[in-house]
């Protein structure tokens, strides 16, 4: 397979991510082609001409249109805030574009569906950010819950915390605005979503809760009314008669990039957290009881794809290396192999559990997670 040409949409923090991502999936993975960084994008020219030189893209654009209907690229990554995506991923998906976007999807459920039937009609290959499942650490959770270690699962949990809005002097932003989505519940309710979909099937019922601790914030033009919910909940019915919960907040102090997952089974107990990113706790029920106890197990080259970034067992592996992984993934499915990962149709599904979440909490009820 021939080079991919690249073309960037966005270059803050996420921007920043997908470029190096692209920078290093080459020579960290050996077995691809290295990706031209084709084109950036930005809101302007300066800003853009700026940000494909810090970070290695050989043109620029101040429009991002420009950049979508360009024949020299031939895969295009959307980084901007989650109110672009839908136009951005449709109009590539339309000029015959692969596509990795950001997540969530869209604000609006209808969005998303259209995002979804754009990358069917294509043909193309659309990719979301879901960059977790892509941890050494989840794909062996996911095989020791395959192989049948702690037994059939009938309980899980996921929190997702931290406190980049805890501060309530803190300014009114996008994340703030109405036309961002619900809050918590898509900023940040979607990753448990993607690990729980990865792990174990998306739930069939949802009862959902969400909360806004500061009313306002402090704006330009004196306070602004926060539009959106910075913390949220849901209850989990599975199918397979199992039970679950996902709490999440963007305002609880301390919290960093925690992500804490519990998954209890009939003959077990699987334990991650996030902030410990190199670490799986697993109880196994065998044994004399005065013995038993959670082990923990460390991330080695024995847990792929780990050895690619190092050879050291123990050795710690970071978020920037979740996005080279996941970059290695999209470039396996433009080459037709098989790989881990959330497309836009598994990201529709999603996109219905949160939706589904929002109308339960509205009519405080329990919603089939399908309607």
């Amino acid at each position: 397979m021939r080079a991919l040409r690249v073309g960037l949409i966005g270059s803050g923090y996420m921007g920043k991510c997908h470029a190096l991502a692209w920078n290093a999936v080459a020579p960290v993975h050996g077995d691809v082609a290295r990706p031209e960084l084709a084109m950036l994008a930005e809101a302007n020219e300066d800003l853009a001409r700026e940000r494909a030189a810090a970070l290695g893209f050989a043109r620029a654009t101040g429009d991002w249109r420009a950049l979508v209907g360009d024949p020299d690229i031939d895969v295009v990554s959307i980084t901007t805030p989650n109110a672009f995506h839908a136009e951005m991923a449709i109009a590539a998906l339309a000029a015959g574009k692969h596509v990795w976007c950001e997540k969530p999807m869209a604000p609006t459920l209808a969005a998303a569906e259209a995002m979804a039937a754009a990358a069917r009609a294509s043909g193309r290959v659309a990719m979301l950010g879901y960059n977790y499942v892509q941890n050494p650490a989840v794909r062996l959770i996911a095989s020791l819950i395959g192989d049948g270690t702690i037994g059939q699962v009938n309980h899980l949990r996921i929190e997702m915390d931290e406190d980049f809005m805890a501060d309530p002097a803190a300014p009114f932003s996008w994340r703030s605005e109405a036309a961002a989505g619900y809050g918590a519940l898509d900023d940040f309710a979607v990753h448990p979503l993607s690990l729980i979909h990865t792990l174990v099937g998306l739930p069939a019922q949802v009862f959902g809760e969400m909360a806004k601790p500061w009313p306002d914030r402090p704006s330009p033009a004196g306070r602004r009314a926060v539009e959106t919910w910075d913390i949220a909940a849901a209850l989990l019915r599975f199918a397979s008669g199992a039970t679950g919960t996902i709490q999440v907040s963007r305002t609880a102090w301390g919290r960093k990039g925690r992500i804490f997952v519990q998954l209890f089974g009939d003959r077990g107990t699987i334990a991650f957290d996030q902030e410990r990113f190199n670490e799986v706790q697993l109880f196994v029920a065998e044994g004399p009881r005065a013995t038993r106890g959670f082990r923990t197990i460390l991330m080695t080259p024995d847990h792929p794809p780990f050895g690619a970034f190092t050879p050291g067992a123990g050795h710690q592996l970071g978020f920037n290396d979740l996005k080279t992984m996941e970059c290695r993934a999209l470039i396996g499915r433009i080459a037709g192999e098989p790989s881990v990962g959330i497309d836009f149709a598994d990201g529709l599904a999603i996109e219905r559990i949160v939706h589904a979440i929002a109308r339960s909490f509205r009519e405080g009820r329990w919603i089939a997670s399908a309607g």
